[in-house]
């Protein structure tokens, strides 16, 4: 089977999808990525053919940071940045399913489903947070957790979050999507209500969501349609070396506190750097700062930090003590898989959902919204990482029960009933 897998999105967003790509072609599949250029050496070096989308990941992940917790800026400025995306894109991904058989899109890449339709080919959504499948046991990762004692009424305001992100995301695609379906695609338009998550819903549409359900149980509330088939990890290559530097740091000391926030962008980035400086004097440890530090070279710190550019999480993160991040799903799922307890800084979007689900596994502390942090909460927070023997033993359980799933080859089998399904109903 040819599948096309159409993402877009900062490399935390594309990479669980070239994992996918790797498990499809291990079942013997020939798997095609449809994504920004910046990402072509990345898809290649993983044995996977690349389809070329207009877009330039920098300049998105720059503009949606600037909604920063503000969800109805965040839907905003998401339309802001999706438009261009629809609309210089949607003859790329017509060309680059047409000799497919099947096609895995993601929020991003919507517009992959309304191609796939289309071409009328079996669509597979694929999700990194809980986003378009209401359930009653938690909210849409846009929202936050209500204090509602009465489980009735805290089930409702859960349901509504995930009306309100549905209908969010739909109200702001729709303009585009019917204007796409009229010019381009020849299909019809699309009703506002209910939308086409709904009538997704009620054709059997497959989603798969892209976290443990050590993590996040599969809620009893979900249909068949959606399923949670454990994080899509993607390991380091097996002939990958440590730079020297790196290793001679690690084993001159102590683990170190790991520091990095992926493609998140600090406008500050000296101010931030001294706040985590202090706060690992405060404690006594020993800092990895990882890349997006702005103009600080090593030669600026103490012998006790270091800064490098980046290294493979499951490589990384078994080697250290703590990991400071900013929540994002894929480097939440690794530092839970290493075992270790994580400190998160959100920065937006669906980063403080997953900063609570790992306090509430008692894996983390409570996250510190990026805009809060300062030396004196940082200090705290590492204090309570170094003083809580019972996180650091919670956090020792997940990493086992992580490392024991195989989310990649879940996915991938449901991927295959679900087709099959669909080509035998033909």
């Amino acid at each position: 089977m040819r599948v096309a897998i159409i993402t877009g999105g900062s490399r935390g967003d594309v990479q669980p999808y070239v994992a996918l790509g790797k498990g499809l072609t291990r079942r013997g599949h020939e798997v095609k990525v449809a994504t920004y250029a910046p990402f072509e050496g990345f898809v290649r070096d993983q044995d996977l053919e690349f389809a070329h989308l207009s877009g330039d990941p920098a300049r998105l992940m720059e503009h949606l940071l600037g909604s920063g917790l503000n969800q109805v800026r965040f839907v905003r400025r998401f339309r802001e940045a999706l438009a261009p995306f629809v609309e210089n894109n949607v003859e790329e991904c017509l060309d680059a399913c047409r000799d497919v058989d099947a096609v895995v899109y993601t929020a991003v890449g919507f517009v992959g489903s309304l191609v796939a339709e289309k071409l009328k080919l079996p669509a597979v959504g694929a999700v990194l947070q809980p986003l378009f499948t209401p359930t009653r046991e938690f909210p849409s990762a846009l929202f936050p957790e209500a204090r509602i004692r009465d489980p009735r009424l805290r089930g409702l305001y859960n349901l509504t979050t995930f009306f309100l992100t549905e209908q969010g995301f739909w109200q702001t695609f729709r303009p585009l999507a019917n204007g796409i379906a009229a010019r381009k695609l020849g299909l019809p338009r699309i009703p506002p209500l209910p939308g086409p998550f709904v009538r997704l819903r009620r054709r059997g549409g497959l989603i798969l969501y892209g976290w443990s359900p050590t993590v996040l149980p599969e809620p009893r509330d979900w249909g068949p349609w959606a399923r949670a088939a454990g994080y899509w990890f993607l390991d380091r290559p097996h002939d990958w070396r440590p730079p020297a530097h790196l290793d001679d740091f690690l084993q001159s000391g102590p683990p170190p506190v790991c520091v990095g926030f992926g493609s998140m962008s600090s406008r500050d980035a000296e101010r931030v750097t001294e706040t985590i400086l202090g706060a690992l004097r405060s404690v006594g440890r020993r800092g990895l700062l990882l890349s997006g530090w702005g103009g600080i070279s090593n030669a600026d710190l103490p012998d006790e930090v270091l800064k490098i550019e980046e290294a493979p999480h499951d490589w990384l993160f078994p080697r250290v003590r703590a990991a400071v991040h900013h929540g994002g799903s894929g480097t939440t799922g690794a530092a839970l898989r290493a075992g270790i307890p994580s400190v998160v800084v959100p920065f937006f979007a669906d980063q403080p959902f997953w900063g609570r689900r790992v306090a509430r596994l008692g894996a983390g502390t409570a996250p510190i919204p990026q805009k809060r942090l300062s030396e004196k909460a940082l200090t705290e927070a590492l204090r309570r990482v170094d003083g809580d023997a019972g996180m650091r033993e919670r956090a020792a359980i997940l990493g086992e029960r992580i490392r024991a799933e195989d989310g990649v080859e879940r996915a991938v089998s449901l991927f295959e009933q679900y087709v099959h399904e669909k080509e035998a109903a033909r």
